[in-house]
């Protein structure tokens, strides 16, 4: 009988060696059991790794051909690209259950025990041997590497507590108290951040991934582990806490290079996915795919901005706290104003500026710009860039006479000394009642989008006053509390006043002067 036949409530029937002999049980290596599986499931068509998006033709496949050819695994990409969500998955690829000699520490096989505990209750015992029926959830390990991680962490060492307990000699293996890895024995092993553990410490794992066992301190033990090892790594040129020791790395065997979603669509696929919304939140904010966009084009300008590090990366968590804080600013709105539905406004999306200024690493020019200006200068290309994707060009319209300009209408009025404040805080009536008084605004908006509601239409008319201050044909000034859009010379033109206590300082300033 094959393991994967056996019956869904073995755990309840089988419970002795005895029992699981007569089932027809056989062991297999955890590798052989990903791979069986894994056939299995791609026979069936089934999805592998489910919630994984953008990686079907590049990732998922050199994953799949890794563990056919059981393979340890080195997955070795910047912050943000689902590395440690995919090692994750890899226990859908186990057996449901697993069973183990009841009470060892190493998960020992009743078949092939490993540890002096288990075959010494075997001995003692033959098929009466009582068994214990392991979930695969409980066969996953993860560690992340810090430098402060050890051998005995990892490995294991002699326990003088436990000798003295036991009253045992240190020669007696059994006073060793093993490591992680000992631990996840037929199992599967994750080092998260491999080039943050120290090399002395990575020296260690050489015997365990091409012999499959381990040494501690004199001891003269061979463990046959069987684990399969997948780690995490972010490029060495941008990790400059560590590397991966060369031997270390040539006994990988395959090392799978991740990437960020290639297209807006995929990269909105993960952060629908992954954004922590409340239904509270979804109840009373009402959002559009214009929103989703503006906050997938902000990685996307950020990945290629000249402030940002390249080297670091822009981790997918800046779309979905970015758009957490959207729908978060949205909901903050109405319940300052004692409304039970709101909708989404730019406002929303410009105001999530603390949600991009942690999530970037700056280079030199981007330190002296400040992180927030950084932000919103990202935020205002991501509008730029999108905004010819609803209304016309307006670097087209600039060379055109303003009587066949689609917004000359919005210029003048702008131009005629006239000003526009969108506060954040604004209730619908009164961010209605703005929008409204700039004529021409409207009906740009319907000419274009004739059949989108009234909300959404609002939503352009504000898209389209920032969309014409980014290809500067009017002027936008950040107010604490909003945005101020008016005529784009006036604004050229306006000079701060000096304070007239200033000058009267000066002025006595300067007979001291003369003494």
């Amino acid at each position: 009988m094959a393991n994967d036949q056996l019956p869904t409530n073995h755990s309840q029937h089988i419970t002795t060696l005895g029992q699981l002999k007569k089932s027809g049980y056989k062991s297999r290596s955890v590798k052989t059991e990903l791979r069986e599986n894994l056939i299995r499931k791609l026979r069936l068509k089934e999805d592998v790794f489910p919630g994984i998006f953008g990686y079907d033709e590049t990732v998922i496949p050199e994953l799949q051909r890794a563990i056919l050819a059981g393979h340890h695994i080195n997955l070795l990409g910047l912050r943000g690209q689902a590395k440690t969500r995919i090692a994750r998955l890899l226990i859908n690829l186990l057996d449901e259950y697993m069973p183990v000699v009841e009470g060892s520490e190493l998960n020992d096989d009743p078949l092939q025990p490993l540890s002096v505990f288990a075959k010494k209750l075997i001995d003692e015992h033959g098929d009466n041997t009582p068994v214990a029926w392991v979930h695969r959830d409980e066969r996953y390990t993860e560690k992340l590497a810090t430098p402060d991680v050890t051998v005995a962490d990892l490995i294991g060492d002699a326990d003088p507590i436990k000798a003295a307990t036991l009253k045992l000699p240190y020669s007696d293996e059994r006073v060793i108290h093993f490591g992680l890895i000992p631990r996840a024995h037929r199992g599967i092993f994750v080092i998260n951040e491999l080039p943050d553990l120290q090399a002395r410490i990575q020296v260690s794992l050489f015997n365990i991934l091409q012999e499959g066992d381990i040494q501690i301190r004199g001891f003269k033990v061979r463990l046959p582990l069987d684990i399969q090892f997948v780690f995490t790594a972010n490029p060495e040129d941008y990790t400059n806490r560590g590397s991966i020791v060369t031997p270390l790395k040539d006994r990988i065997d395959a090392q799978i290079i991740t990437h960020y979603p290639k297209s807006i669509e995929i990269g909105k696929r993960i952060t629908k996915q992954e954004a922590r919304i409340k239904e509270d939140q979804k109840g009373m904010v009402t959002t559009n795919e214009i929103t989703h966009d503006l906050v997938e084009q902000v990685a996307v300008e950020a990945r290629g901005s000249e402030f940002v590090d390249a080297k670091s990366g822009v981790s997918a968590r800046l779309t979905i706290s970015a758009y957490e804080q959207v729908v978060a600013g949205a909901e903050r709105r109405a319940l300052i104003n004692g409304e039970a539905k709101t909708y989404v406004r730019v406002g929303d999306f410009i105001s999530a500026v603390p949600a991009i200024t942690g999530k970037v690493e700056l280079v030199y020019e981007g330190e002296q710009e400040g992180a927030g200006i950084v932000a919103e200068k990202l935020m205002g290309k991501a509008i730029r860039t999108l905004f010819l994707n609803y209304f016309p060009d307006p670097d087209k319209s600039k060379k055109l006479k303003n009587r066949t300009s689609p917004y000359k209408t919005v210029q003048e009025w702008f131009g005629s000394g006239n000003t526009l404040d969108l506060l954040h805080d604004a209730s619908d009536a009164d961010y209605h009642a703005a929008l409204d008084q700039v004529p021409g605004l409207r009906d740009i908006v319907k000419e274009l989008h004739p059949n989108e509601d009234a909300n959404t239409t609002y939503f352009l008319m504000e898209f389209l006053l920032h969309g014409l201050s980014e290809h500067s044909l009017i002027s936008r000034n950040r107010l604490t509390a909003g945005a101020q859009f008016k005529d784009l010379l006036s604004s050229m033109f306006t000079m701060p006043k000096f304070d007239e206590g200033d000058d009267e300082d000066e002025e006595e300033e300067k007979p001291r002067r003369r003494r």
